[in-house]
């Protein structure tokens, strides 16, 4: 577990909104397009209610000049005014509940269709991918990134239009009616619109430091919460609860400044605001007093003011919100355009897809692409028959795991090349060629639900028959029939509720069911008692029946029956040949470990 806390990858986001930006992030509404008609309906309805909404002020400006007795522009007496408003209210609210019920279709339906194809990017990547992210990281653009996208799409878009169309109306409105006093307004307005910019953009920063730093806090949660045993056993949760209430507090210290500087553009916009509503007032009533304008005039250039105002005020907050909003698409559209290594399909293999199980590594140089400085394998040269087993010997860091996980083609080889039934893996569909392999690692995870849907995974569409057949040559149907629930016995989260032998047994009832042509076993009971050891070697003896195998093992004792033993040191083969054979080389390296290791048994 990493004590050391890197800036959470977050995909940077620029502060400027560039063309570019703009373009990249549109492309999102290719998941809006099978809903786009709801969408269009919704903008005409949004549109229509906004306008809708500007009626009222003038409205109750003519009204409040009937009352006066002044000379109305509409031939309307109070009584009329009071049913048009009624109409007027009925209209407004059926087309608000409509708008609300197809954004939501828009968004909800949209956005899930989002969530799927950004999962199934993620999923099907590569390996080197996941090492260089952190789970964090991946589930925050999935679960938060998503949510601000959806909350884009069904509230602050529908709110930004609106306020744009209150502020267009209402200036057109006020300089239309009211001439005299419009100026007054408008040259407020370009000065609230540049100091809004301005702490618009302050306020993104901070934002995003905020989003940044409670990223890394949620980094801490999900590493803790994984790696708990390890937490326990060395009686760190004074030291975890430390590392998390100092992220928090960073956290809280960037909020406030968010809040105080948030507080102050606030001020600013009321101040102005209501600074020029008193002068208008002022003007308005002078105006009203000479002849020049009715009372009812005056109101009506109130409210559409004060509607203004809270246009202008509201569109700066939404405005940042939306420039959030199109960061979190860029993050997300980062990883939909990465191409995965595999397309995901559900047809099962074809008799002329399975392999026979013949395996050649000619000359296979690697490196990691995280240390690409440090050669890993040198030359490495063998072949497995169809059916044979063999075994990897070597000191930790020899190389065995990475063989293993190139035959996997969990990472690209540098150099040479690797065969299966005379064919070069990569040529290849990397989805049915994993298919031909089984897998049975050391420290088995399990998902979190039940023995049954573990077992399945394997083989998902395997009858319950299937199940229980691979539980019991698995030497695990015992241990299943002991549980009140038998297969549908809940494992608890990565099998914790199954001791190690019984993981290991669910691991290999997995690779039964999956019937692979090619199978890989590492270090699968080197870390079981004596009893355990013992059903699960029979289990898989019986699994690696017909199959090609390849065994990496500690233990010598577990491979003396294979067909051939490879002896790494330092990325090479040193020694090859059966046990009996290596054991008669006196100054081999395989002889030296089997002495140590018998004697000490």
């Amino acid at each position: 577990m990493g004590m050391r806390r890197n800036k959470t990858n977050t995909g940077e986001v620029k502060e400027k909104l560039t063309k570019e930006r703009l373009t990249r992030a549109a492309r999102i509404f290719r998941y809006i397009r099978p809903y786009k008609w709801s969408f269009i309906v919704g903008m005409l309805l949004l549109s229509t209610s906004s306008l809708l909404f500007m009626v009222f002020p003038g409205a109750a400006g003519e009204m409040a000049n009937v009352a006066n007795g002044s000379e109305p522009k509409f031939d309307l007496s109070l009584q009329q005014f009071g049913l048009f408003f009624l109409i007027l209210l009925i209209v407004q609210g059926v087309f608000s509940y409509l708008r609300t019920i197809l954004f939501a279709n828009v968004s909800e339906k949209g956005m899930a269709d989002v969530r799927k194809a950004l999962y199934q990017s993620l999923i099907t990547q590569d390996v080197p991918f996941f090492e260089q992210r952190r789970v964090g990281e991946l589930t925050s653009r999935i679960t938060s990134d998503v949510e601000k996208l959806q909350t884009a799409f069904s509230i602050t878009l529908a709110e930004f239009i609106r306020q744009l169309i209150t502020l267009v109306a209402g200036i057109a409105i006020i300089a239309w009616l009211t001439p005299h006093l419009s100026y007054i307004m408008l040259l407020t307005f370009p000065v609230v619109v540049i100091i809004a910019m301005i702490f618009g953009r302050y306020i993104r920063q901070i934002s995003k430091k905020r989003q940044d730093e409670l990223a890394n806090t949620n980094v801490i949660v999900e590493e803790t919460l994984q790696s708990f045993t390890v937490v326990k056993s060395f009686t760190n949760e004074w030291y975890e609860a430390l590392r998390y209430g100092r992220s928090i507090d960073k956290v809280v210290q960037i909020s406030l400044k968010f809040a105080r500087t948030r507080g102050l553009f606030f001020i600013f916009i009321i101040t102005v605001l209501f600074g020029a509503i008193f002068f208008i007032l002022w003007r308005g009533a002078l105006l009203v007093q000479s002849g020049e304008m009715q009372v009812g005039d005056l109101f009506s250039f109130i409210l559409y003011t004060a509607f203004i105002g809270g246009a202008i005020g509201g569109l700066g907050n939404l405005y940042t919100e939306l420039i959030s909003a199109i960061g979190a698409t860029e993050r997300i559209q980062e990883i939909l355009d990465r191409p995965g290594e595999v397309q995901p399909s559900s047809v099962p293999l074809q008799p002329h897809e399975q392999f026979t199980g013949a395996i050649t590594y000619r000359d296979v140089a690697f490196r990691y692409p995280s240390r690409p400085d440090m050669e890993v394998l040198r030359g490495i040269n063998l072949r497995i028959e169809p059916g044979q087993k063999v075994a990897l010997v070597g000191a930790s860091g020899a190389g065995k795991s990475t063989i293993v996980q190139l035959l996997l083609q969990f990472y690209k080889i540098d150099e040479g090349a690797i065969l299966v039934d005379g064919k070069s893996i990569y040529e290849y569909d990397l989805l049915k060629y994993r298919q031909n392999i089984a897998i049975v690692p050391q420290e088995v995870l399990l998902f979190g639900g039940t023995i049954r849907e573990n077992i399945l995974y394997g083989k998902p569409s395997a009858s319950d028959a299937e199940v229980t057949e691979a539980a019991q040559q698995a030497n695990a149907w015992d241990f299943i029939q002991s549980f009140p629930d038998g297969l549908d016995t809940i494992v608890g989260e990565r099998g914790v509720k199954l001791s190690g032998g019984q993981r290991q047994r669910i691991a290999i009832a997995r690779a039964i069911l999956k019937d692979p042509a090619i199978l890989l076993l590492d270090e699968a009971t080197s870390s079981l008692d004596a009893e355990s050891e013992k059903l699960v070697q029979e289990a898989l003896t019986r699994l690696m029946e017909g199959r090609t195998s390849i065994i990496i093992a500690h233990r010598l004792a577990t491979i003396r029956d294979v067909d051939c033993i490879y002896v790494l040191e330092n990325g090479r083969i040193i020694e090859q040949g059966t046990h009996q054979e290596l054991s008669l080389r006196e100054d081999g390296v395989y002889n030296t470990l089997a002495k140590l290791q018998f004697e000490i048994a």
